[in-house]
């Protein structure tokens, strides 16, 4: 296949979380808020900190069609765009949908069934998107864990920079909000009791959130002849998997420092001209470390924050909605705070306060169980 490489360009972003919408999110951000709340949804679980949208666990059906609606509206486009690829991913996808399915089957309440196992794939928000787009380019639904949003880009970006499509709808969208995944990562001795505070001496663990983010990206030629605004330039990414372990990074010759240097390569950039890193920032012990760790030796002086602290953990959707919010940043020249960040761990430039900063070249970091690790370079 030609390789005509299209500098690929963002012109449109939706975005929700427990925040609100992009620009709620981003400006809440600022004011150091925290979308998070203790919530108890399942009897037989207890009370845990949460980052909903609602008081009820969302649908991801609709959470998808909301965020797509935004993005197509920010991008002044109107369906149908048949031409559009699609890759929007979910780690957990229906889940949820299958969960209530098999509690009904369990209390022999299987005669109330009403629904279309059909609807309820994996796959779901790539086809809901790919449906109302009318479209009849390329749909992907990636997968890879808290990777996934990141993966999308990635994927979207190289569609585009092929020749494949000239506009692609990209992003993730996660509900992981359900008794099994809450189950699965207090086994895990993974979430936190009170908060999320990535970076932090007295960190938890993770606090899950629901939402997602999705993009529209062009061709910069495309972008042009519309005469539409321009949020920023994907440069470059770093895709690897080092399948180390289910859930721990590797941290000795790991593939996360390499999925690192691959995207500066592809983006042909030093480390040090990266003026910002937006980190995957868990708020687990090992994540943290290590992220810290990969930092230090890559980007010693980088200003660093990560937003977990304000909207949970989105698990496939963490690495879209930091890309979403890295282009705030470059946009308003503005670094954003860490939120819940107070005891400083680590030996790192870490944002604690709103500040001004011109953002050429910035870079966003997800990690994901099973050594999937995906990083992604914007620029102006």
């Amino acid at each position: 296949m030609q390789n005509i490489r299209h500098d690929v360009v963002v012109t449109g972003i939706g975005l929700s979380s427990c925040l609100g919408s992009l620009q709620t999110t981003w400006s809440s951000i600022l004011q150091d808020k925290s979308g998070i709340k203790l919530h108890q949804l399942f009897p037989q679980l207890p009370a845990y900190p949460l980052g909903m949208i609602d008081s009820q666990p969302s649908l991801i059906d609709d959470l998808t069609q909301k965020i797509l609606s935004d993005a197509l509206q920010d991008a002044k486009l109107q369906v149908p765009l048949t031409q559009t690829g699609v890759v929007i991913g979910s780690s957990r996808g229906c889940q949820a949908t299958w969960e209530q399915i098999a509690s009904q089957i369990h209390n022999h309440q299987s005669n109330n069934l009403n629904f279309d196992w059909l609807q309820t794939f994996p796959h779901q928000p790539a086809i809901i998107t790919g449906n109302y787009l009318q479209t009849t380019a390329p749909v992907l639904a990636p997968m890879a864990a808290c990777a996934t949003g990141i993966w999308a880009l990635a994927r979207g970006y190289q569609l585009i920079r092929t020749g494949r499509c000239a506009r692609v709808i990209a992003g993730a969208v996660e509900t992981p909000i359900s008794p099994l995944t809450l189950a699965a990562f207090e086994q895990m001795n993974a979430l936190a009791n009170k908060g999320c505070y990535p970076f932090d001496r007295f960190r938890e663990g993770l606090v899950l959130g629901e939402g997602g983010a999705m993009f529209v990206l062009e061709t910069a030629e495309l972008a042009a002849r519309r005469q539409t605004k321009i949020y920023g330039k994907i440069n470059g990414f770093g895709l690897t998997c080092d399948a180390h372990h289910v859930s721990a990074p590797q941290v000795v010759n790991g593939s996360a420092a390499r999925a690192i240097k691959q995207s500066l390569e592809r983006s042909n950039l030093e480390p040090r001209e990266i003026d910002y890193v937006h980190a995957h920032g868990t708020s687990t012990v090992l994540n943290d470390r290590h992220e810290a760790q990969l930092i230090q030796q890559i980007f010693p002086q980088v200003a660093v924050s990560s937003s977990k602290g304000a909207t949970g953990h989105t698990l496939g959707a963490s690495g879209a909605i930091n890309t979403a919010l890295t282009l705030m940043a470059m946009k308003h020249n503005c670094l954003p705070p860490c939120v819940g960040l107070k005891n400083l761990e680590f030996d790192l430039n870490v944002v604690t306060q709103p500040r001004s900063a011109q953002i050429n070249h910035a870079m966003c970091f997800s990690f994901g169980f099973g050594g999937q690790n995906a990083v992604i370079i914007v620029s102006q």
